[in-house]
């Protein structure tokens, strides 16, 4: 028996891109001259791309209105028709707000005592009703990485949900709200990369593992991948350009684990792929959501 988790698609999916990116992250391999010396930088596409989601019923809607009164529906089907084969929930009206809240936090460190707050309910049963969303495969959470070599490492989860565009109907944003507040676009940003890359690793030759890394110092790494005894990290940012001090949570891994650590990449809006010293390079996003050149 064999049990496949049907994510949203990934845009590479959309696209008919044949991606090649965890295969040049274990090799270290972005240096080849086979790539194109550019790539397109998405500007505010990429806050379209982030509201759009995967999810294939959305995506072929005309208008983004249509797809975010898609995204509040499939919510309200979801939680009327489906949980009630789950769990015994006593107060299932709390959950769309639960989920809309968990929207806000995606991308950021699990805090059952934020998410229980605004409700009349106790922290372990908000974290009960969170485990009936993961569930759903509403959200989820990436686990943090750590080792008896690290012992600062702070062992809490973030919390992402599972497709941007869900989190932006819940929100009641569009794209020009994401793409005018930076900080919002930062944090969805985060989970689409994320999201991406989990798409990517349900269908990669070996078997991946995802993880994040912070320490007390608040140095951090957004994505930490495993795949064996090797080590890879990834950092997003929004900005169009990007500087050494990208790197600091990348470098502090690498520094830490040099035997197993094997590349370090910062995603950025910029047009070509820099390095940024030994196995350390900056790579456009676009690499990630389509084949066009620019």
């Amino acid at each position: 028996m064999e049990i496949i988790q049907l994510r949203p698609l990934a845009h590479i999916e959309i696209s008919g891109f044949d991606n090649t990116f965890f295969s040049d992250l274990f090799s270290a391999g972005f240096n080849k001259t086979t790539r194109p010396a550019r790539f397109p930088r998405l500007g505010k596409h990429l806050a379209e791309l982030i509201c759009m989601g995967g999810y294939p019923s959305a995506i072929a809607r005309s208008s983004p209105k249509r797809r975010r009164t898609w995204y509040r529906d499939y919510i309200t089907t979801i939680i009327q028709r489906d949980v009630r084969d789950i769990a015994k929930i006593h107060h299932i009206d709390i959950l769309p707000r639960l989920l809309a809240l968990a929207a806000s936090q995606t991308a950021r460190l699990f805090n059952s005592a934020d998410l229980a707050s605004p409700f009349s309910l106790s922290r372990p049963t908000i974290r009960d009703y969170l485990t009936v969303l993961e569930q759903l495969f509403l959200l989820e959470q990436l686990p943090p990485w750590h080792s008896n070599r690290l012992s600062r490492l702070i062992k809490t989860p973030k919390m992402h949900l599972n497709d941007t565009g869900l989190a932006c109907a819940l929100l009641g944003v569009d794209s020009d709200t994401v793409w005018q507040d930076k900080a919002m676009l930062g944090q969805l940003l985060e989970t689409f990369i994320y999201q991406e890359l989990r798409k990517q690793a349900d269908w990669h030759q070996q078997p991946l593992s995802l993880f994040h890394f912070r320490n007390k110092d608040q140095v951090e790494v957004d994505i930490v991948i495993e795949q064996g005894r090797h080590l890879a990290g990834v950092e997003v940012k929004a900005a169009a350009t990007v500087g050494l001090s990208d790197f600091k949570g990348l470098s502090k891994l690498k520094e830490s684990y040099d035997s197993q650590f094997v590349c370090g990449v910062v995603f950025y809006d910029g047009e070509t792929i820099l390095p940024f010293g030994d196995k350390l390079f900056a790579l456009p996003i676009s690499m990630l959501t389509s084949t066009t050149t620019a």
